[in-house]
């Protein structure tokens, strides 16, 4: 049997359990017992309790995703839990973006500390012309966009921006998203209040521009500069989620899967390339050394796991042997053989 590439360097992200917590609630008001459905979705595995300040592991999301659909019977389950949610602030990142000045400076708070939300999180705020476009891709490896979840996601963040507004209302002119249209869309128009738009290249909010200009009702300027501060110490506390480990995190998700270059890795983490270089190159690190380490630590894994050389060769993203054998010896020093001989 093969080996699995993907478990070579499993470079872990994290997720805080804010959103869990919230999901508990939201499952319970809808009627499904929150710890059998966890319990469905999970298979028997035990999952700690969603504490405050705890991290889980951001890989395990999709299994809760993927069943929820399946536990419930409801083709609709991720708008109908947003629509049952009330969000309110569990964590820094949510009692900064009331502390915020206006809806800009909340989505800048927002934005800057994503990652102490979800390591997957790729979001970022676009500006053309009179339009915003607020993109909050999350991403998992091996996995696509996640239906249930970025539905539920959607009508979250809207409530969340509605909640700083002083008149209380967060009304999109569009809503993207990269999953396939359902064949139902009647409730989409309910609860978004249009019609969305799907397959599309990322997972966004689109709102006059504006708005970001809208005050907060809860503007506390002395507070948010509390809580930026906290939210700095707290973000860099997270080493799984810094750039480092997310880009690497990236590659070993994506190679033998597809081209593994700048620009690809760029746009999936909501960087531009420059931006990417620029950021990689502040902490000593480029792309190419990143692509290399990781390329070398999944060549020795899966040697040492014994899979074909010429499988390692393809799981590491070479498409023949005399590059992978070339980039061997520079790693290693002699051949693939005999670095499985000696191990």
């Amino acid at each position: 049997m093969a080996a699995d590439p993907h478990n070579s360097i499993a470079s872990m992200l994290t997720h805080s359990s804010t959103l869990r917590r919230l999901l508990y609630e939201a499952l319970a008001a809808l009627g499904l017992d929150p710890t059998d459905t966890y319990r469905q979705a999970y298979q028997g595995v035990v999952l700690a309790p969603p504490l405050l300040n705890a991290r889980e592991d951001h890989d395990n999301a999709p299994r809760f995703w993927q069943a929820l659909e399946g536990i419930s019977g409801d083709v609709d389950i991720g708008l109908h839990l947003g629509e049952t949610m009330q969000p309110r602030p569990m964590d820094v990142v949510g009692y900064l973006l009331l502390a915020s000045r206006d809806l800009g400076q909340a989505l800048e708070s927002f934005l800057r500390f994503q990652h102490i939300l979800s390591g997957g999180f790729a979001a970022r705020l676009e500006l053309e012309g009179e339009q915003a476009r607020l993109i909050f891709d999350l991403n998992y490896r091996g996995v696509g966009s996640l239906r249930q979840q970025m539905e539920c996601l959607a009508l979250l963040l809207q409530k969340m921006l509605a909640s700083i507004n002083n008149d209380g209302s967060f009304q999109p002119s569009g809503v993207d998203f990269r999953h396939p249209a359902p064949r139902r869309q009647s409730e989409h128009r309910r609860l978004l209040g249009l019609l969305p738009r799907f397959a599309q290249a990322h997972d966004a909010l689109i709102f006059p521009r504006a708005w970001l200009g809208r005050p907060s009702r809860s503007a506390n300027p002395r507070l948010f500069a509390v809580l930026w501060a906290q939210a700095e110490v707290e973000l860099a506390e997270l080493e799984e989620n810094q750039l480092l480990n997310r880009v690497r995190y990236w590659l070993d998700a994506s190679l033998g899967v597809q081209l593994c270059d700048l620009p690809r890795c760029a746009t999936a983490l909501g960087y531009s390339v420059g931006g990417l270089q620029r950021a990689l190159a502040e902490q000593q690190q480029s792309f190419r050394q990143l692509h290399d380490e990781v390329r070398r630590l999944r060549a020795q894994s899966l040697l040492e796991q014994g899979l074909a050389i010429r499988e390692v060769a393809r799981a590491c993203g070479f498409a023949e042997l005399s590059p992978f054998y070339r980039a061997f010896r520079r790693w290693q020093g002699g051949t693939p053989q005999g670095y499985r001989t000696s191990g």
